[in-house]
């Protein structure tokens, strides 16, 4: 398997409801601290792959696609608040998955 089959393989594991970040898949993918890989890879591939579940670090949606991106997230149960994800049912920004005080 390539690299960005790797990468994509990651993507098509989402389930709905799930977001993570670019690093995220990166990091998952065996290759670490290739984000802006992800990005271009996800932004240059033909096949179909839950995209939408794939945001930067801080939650920011992808730009110029914001509103496709956040009808697609809030479909799956996702918050979205001025183009930035704040909850999710899982993923990086699940209430589960942050740390306790």
């Amino acid at each position: 398997m390539n690299r960005d089959d790797e990468i994509l393989a990651v993507v098509l594991a989402l389930r709905a409801g799930e977001v993570v970040s670019y690093g995220d898949v990166a990091d998952t993918a065996g290759w670490p601290g290739r984000a802006r890989l992800v990005g271009r890879i996800l932004a240059e591939t033909d096949r179909e792959v839950p995209w939408w579940r794939v945001v930067a670090a801080s939650g920011r949606l992808v730009p110029g696609a914001e509103i496709e991106h956040g009808r697609l997230l809030r479909s799956e149960g996702v918050e979205v608040v001025a183009g930035r994800v704040r909850s999710a049912p899982t993923g990086r920004f699940s209430p589960r998955s942050q740390p306790q005080p």
